[in-house]
């Protein structure tokens, strides 16, 4: 099975990709299966249609400030997309829905509500963690003033307290997102090994499975993400519930090394099988 499954498009608002691109890509380059998974961040973001409006901030682009509209997906829209796209390439590929919750202990009553209203549309929820406390990763708002022990240890214990919350989920995503965000380099896995172990038990326990996020290769990290000693790790505490994705924003990284992570799956963790899933529910496959 050639499958993508973490896959973004337009509907996010930190792509410009049209879904039809992508879908079109992914049938050129011999994908049998791909799953959109564009975000939802609340706490950061709200919905285009919440009441209270959408939030908006300043950013510099080209030499002049602009004003970046934040908001999560158009649900509506989206699906209906989706349903299209089946429509037009289904004979090609098989597409399928999912969303990307950015999710903190914080928003899980947000997420519970999307949940509940789109169950019977939705194959696939990566559970991903983009900021805390609504302090973002990747502005370094999360890190600032903190060590490095303190920001990673605060990072896990995060995850594994929204995790004991909320359940409506498939894969955890990109377990050691910081790594692609730490300025003072990779944090040894031995110090946050226990908070992790915890992490992929509960994942393990509640019939759920981690993803191998693919973007490590040109965000330009040393090691797979998560890393090799986690994917070790989960495979050793008995999990086997894995997914593959790109993170592709841009049609040009879609399924962008998916063939490498089967590889390093299969010959140096262990792990012959990956998962896609329908309805929620998991599809083995042999590597």
């Amino acid at each position: 099975m050639y499958a993508d499954y973490h896959i973004h498009c337009a509907f996010s608002d930190d792509s410009d990709e049209p879904m039809e691109n992508q879908v079109k890509r992914a049938i050129a380059l011999g994908l049998e299966e791909m799953c959109f998974t564009d975000h939802v961040d609340y706490g950061i973001k709200r919905d285009v249609d919440d009441p209270r409006g959408i939030i908006t901030k300043k950013a510099i682009e080209h030499g002049k400030e602009v004003e970046i509209v934040l908001a999560n997906v158009n649900y509506p829209e989206y699906f209906k997309e989706l349903e299209k796209m089946r429509k037009l390439y289904g004979k090609d590929i098989q597409i399928r829905n999912g969303l990307e919750f950015g999710i903190q202990s914080i928003t899980v009553q947000e997420y519970e509500n999307l949940f509940e209203t789109y169950k019977d549309t939705l194959d696939f929820v990566l559970f991903s963690m983009h900021q805390v406390d609504n302090q973002e990763f990747w502005t370094q708002d999360f890190q600032k003033g903190k060590t490095q022990k303190e920001y990673n240890d605060a990072y896990y214990d995060e995850i594994y307290q929204t995790m004991q919350m909320f359940k409506n989920y498939s894969c955890l995503a990109h377990l050691d997102l910081l790594a692609r965000y730490d300025m003072q380099g990779v944090y040894p896995f031995e110090k946050e090994k226990d908070k992790i172990a915890e992490i992929l038990k509960l994942a393990i326990k509640d019939g759920k499975g981690i993803e191998v996020n693919t973007s490590s290769w040109h965000y330009g990290l040393k090691d797979t993400q998560p890393c090799r000693d986690i994917l070790h790790l989960y495979k050793d505490l008995g999990g086997k519930i894995l997914t593959v994705g790109s993170d592709a924003h841009q049609t040009k990284y879609l399924a962008d090394h998916i063939l490498d992570a089967y590889e390093i799956l299969k010959n140096e963790i262990g792990i012959t099988e990956i998962c896609t899933f329908e309805k929620m529910k998991p599809i083995f496959h042999e590597i």
